[in-house]
């Protein structure tokens, strides 16, 4: 009877651990996807080899073989603080009042009013961490942790502003941080909250400070590349990009977890735009396009190359949509890129995607076309004209065929008439709902180019 009485506790034993067993296996399959998103500062589209770049980036192309690449994705604005804004919004920066970059001690920053994709993921649950430059303001309310995330690491504005404090959470903890470490701290810190939070749904954000100007690079990659200290900087982010894969795959993450790597805009006065016309600061296309990879073992393709175009505004639908997380009441201007990614479509479907320098609009595109309504009547890192630099509407817009014309040579409006005409069409459609200041300033870009014609109008003969 006593052996059969323990043999009875040791099945009740055995089937109790059995069934935590099987619980904690399930829970673990129904638990929603680990993201990392990855975001340089200034990379350019041709940087990378898997994007026919000279810097050696043996990681990148690991992630490229075992995940997708997008050949036409393009960033919410070709400076810092409004792509941000734009990544972490799903929104257009000009809908929140964040048209350029703030500088230190700013007294604003990204509207508080905003969701951003820390806000959505934790109400999901998760555990939420930044690393690296954040640029959306420096004020305590403005900075990561009043936004969604449970902490952060690094520098909240670019590495060429003053001083160049080293924050975590709330607190400066250095007053001026050494270049030459950062891109290896912020890494360290990663793989550390990779190995922390892997028990729950995790989001990291880590958005280098680096290969901005100026530029620093550890001891271990400083002169090693054959493309001086760019080319090191470079070489140091894909080890970045490699360890942290490799953290993943430690903690048997490899299929849970979405990790995506890109930039806010292109180069600035280093780096390569590739064939793309144009740097950071202009709406050219080597100022908006640039690399961007993913990779999510069993749920994402291994080795596709997309050329359907794609917003950085797209990754916030795109995570919410992955993570079954609740979207924000407000209007999104990205949409779920998911069906591109997994090549079940190879066109998203859009009223297309506009293009603003500042306050103001200057480009709309729509699949391969690209339609140039405005342009500055200087560039934008020159000293202004002696009137003032202003935004001024082509008397004839330019309209360029970005699958045969990628550095964008070649003006074909003259040939497709219809295309301009239905360009335009959509262009003031998306304008509708943008706030007053806005459709104000396209208001008053148009009105330049009337003025205009009417002063060079030839005098009536007879």
């Amino acid at each position: 009877m006593a052996n059969q009485s323990l043999d009875r506790r040791q099945f009740l034993y055995s089937a109790a651990g059995t069934l935590s067993a099987n619980a904690a296996v399930e829970a673990a399959s129904n638990r929603p996807p680990n993201v990392i998103l990855i975001v340089c500062d200034d990379l350019g589209y041709g940087d990378t080899t898997p994007y026919g770049g000279p810097i050696p980036t043996p990681n990148l192309a690991r992630m490229a073989q075992e995940g997708v690449r997008c050949t036409n994705y393009v960033t919410a604005g070709p400076v810092c603080s409004a792509s941000r804004a734009g990544y972490m919004t799903g929104r257009y920066g000009q809908r929140m009042g964040v048209l350029d970059v703030f500088f230190p001690h700013a007294t604003s920053g990204m509207d508080l009013s905003e969701t951003t994709m820390a806000n959505m993921l934790k109400d999901r649950g998760y555990r939420t961490m930044c690393i690296g430059k954040w640029h959306l303001g420096d004020a305590p309310q403005y900075l990561p942790t009043n936004r969604g995330f449970d902490e952060y690491l690094g520098i909240p504005y670019s590495v060429d502003m003053h001083p160049r404090v080293m924050m975590h959470n709330l607190q400066v903890i250095e007053q001026e941080a050494p270049l030459d470490t950062l891109t290896e701290r912020y890494t360290e810190r990663a793989v550390q909250f990779i190995e922390e939070a892997k028990k729950s749904p995790f989001f990291l954000y880590l958005p280098h400070s680096m290969p901005h100007i100026p530029q620093g690079a550890s001891a271990r990659f400083r002169g090693k590349s054959e493309q001086g200290l760019y080319g090191d900087v470079v070489r140091e982010i894909d080890w970045s990009v490699g360890e942290i894969l490799a953290a993943v795959k430690k903690q048997g993450l490899d299929s849970k977890t979405l990790v995506m790597f890109s930039s806010d805009h292109g180069p600035w006065y280093q780096g390569s735009p590739g064939r793309l016309r144009g740097r950071k600061g202009s709406t050219y296309e080597g100022g908006m396009r640039v690399a961007f990879y993913a990779r999510m073992p069993g749920r994402l393709p291994a080795g596709r190359v997309y050329d359907g175009l794609m917003s950085s505004m797209d990754i916030f639908p795109t995570v919410a949509k992955l993570c079954e997380a609740k979207l924000p009441e407000k209007k999104l201007d990205g949409v779920d890129a998911w069906p591109l990614l997994t090549g079940k479509t190879s066109n998203l479907e859009r009223e297309g995607i506009l293009y603003f320098m500042s306050k103001n609009l200057q480009c709309v595109r729509h699949g391969r076309w690209k339609l140039r309504a405005a342009n500055f009547n200087s560039p934008i890192y020159t000293p202004p004209p002696k009137d003032g630099r202003m935004n001024i509407a082509l008397s004839h817009a330019e309209l360029y065929d970005l699958e045969t014309d990628q550095d964008e040579s070649y003006d074909v409006a003259p040939e497709h008439p219809e295309i301009v005409k239905e360009m335009q069409a959509r262009l003031e459609r998306m304008m509708t709902d943008f706030p007053e200041s806005i459709r104000q300033a396209w208001e008053e870009t148009k009105a330049r180019h009337d003025a205009e014609t009417r002063s060079a109008a030839p005098p009536r003969l007879g």
